[in-house]
Order: C-alpha cells, then structure tokens, then sequence
C-alpha cells in the first residue's frame, strides 16, 4: 500500500485538494488552539490549515511523497509542523498530550481499524476531542470516493465500540456534496463522530 500511496501523492497537484476537509475545519475553529495529531494527513491541507490558525501540530503518514509534498508546501506559506513518517500500525505516543485527534478518510480493515482507534485515543489527554469523518458503508451506492470495499467502509456502530472509554458527543451518517480533489467528488454518505476523554 506504501508504493500505491507514493504514485498516488506523485501525480500533479494535490489528490485530494488544498483546502481542509470542511467537518474538521468547522471542529478546529470553535476550538482554542493547542496541540494536534493528525494521523494520515497525506499531502497536508488540514495540518497547514491547523498551522495557519497557530494549533501546534504533528502529522504523520506511511508515504514519504506526501510528506515531502506537504513540508515544502508549508515552507512556501512560512509555517511549521511536525512531520513523521510512519505507518498506522506503528504509531505510538507514550503521554496523552493532545487536544485534539483528527482521522479524516482514513479506511481500515475491522480488527486493524479497532487496534489503531484504540492507540490513538490513548493519546488524548483529559478533556480532549477525536472527530473521525469517514465514508459510512452506503457510500458504496455513491462511488464518489473510498474504498469499494465494504469491510473498509464504516457504520456508526464500529465507531462506539472503538471508543469504550469516551464520550460520545456526535455520531452520525451523513450526506454531504464533497469537493475534495478529484478522488472525493460528489455527494457522498460519510460517518462522523466527535468523543470527548472525560477528565
């Protein structure tokens, strides 16, 4: 998957476009600004978008062309973040330290999905926030983007049970019109959710 990524984030432009993805720009702006994990960021619209509005963010992804893509892409902005090289799997924090937890459009088998949910929300510090957006399993209806896979799609259902040990404060599919490079185009059937940790 790291060699599809690759030639997926070679390709001129940007895949999925430069602007945020709009469920994570809506969160991020009624939130004070602090620390950030965005897991999959790719080429890297919702971590320069994060930058600009001065939350201190760490991105990471499997894919060194997307990495690379997005570092020079800030340099051209003059703005600054934590970039990792790193796959999902992998991924380890060893304090919770962040304000907020990002997951946008990133698709997983089940028993993996849980394990990296589960990892993650264990970086989270008390009183911070996951939001997930991600295709629901009717977007296999749509075809406007993600996997046409249905064990890869999601169900509100998988994102409770991933989160045992946090709030659940939305969790919902929704139809939305996607406009997000010429891979998610369309209207679209996502899931998303916001989770607290409790102090």
């Amino acid at each position: 998957m790291k060699e599809f990524w690759d030639q997926r984030y070679s390709e001129p432009g940007f895949a999925y476009g430069m602007e945020p993805n709009a469920f994570f720009r809506e969160v991020l702006d009624s939130l004070t600004p602090g620390k950030l994990l965005l897991p999959g960021e790719g080429e890297g619209r919702n971590a320069i978008y994060a930058a600009g509005k001065k939350w201190k963010v760490r991105a990471f992804d499997k894919s060194i062309v997307a990495r690379e893509k997005a570092l020079e892409w800030a340099e051209s902005l003059d703005l600054q973040f934590e970039y990792q090289q790193a796959n999902l799997e992998e991924f380890k924090c060893w304090k919770p330290i962040y304000d907020l937890i990002a997951i946008i459009y990133i698709h997983l088998l089940p028993e993996t999905r849980s394990q990296v949910h589960r990892q993650l929300s264990k970086c989270l510090k008390p009183g911070g926030k996951i939001l997930i957006e991600c295709f629901h399993k009717n977007q296999l209806k749509y075809k406007t983007g993600g996997p046409p896979i249905a064990e890869m799609l999601y169900h509100e259902d998988d994102m409770v049970s991933d989160f045992p040990d946090l709030e659940i404060e939305r969790c919902e599919e929704t139809l939305v019109d996607i406009s997000d490079g010429k891979y998610h185009s369309g209207r679209s059937s996502v899931v998303r959710l916001i989770a607290n940790k409790p102090f």
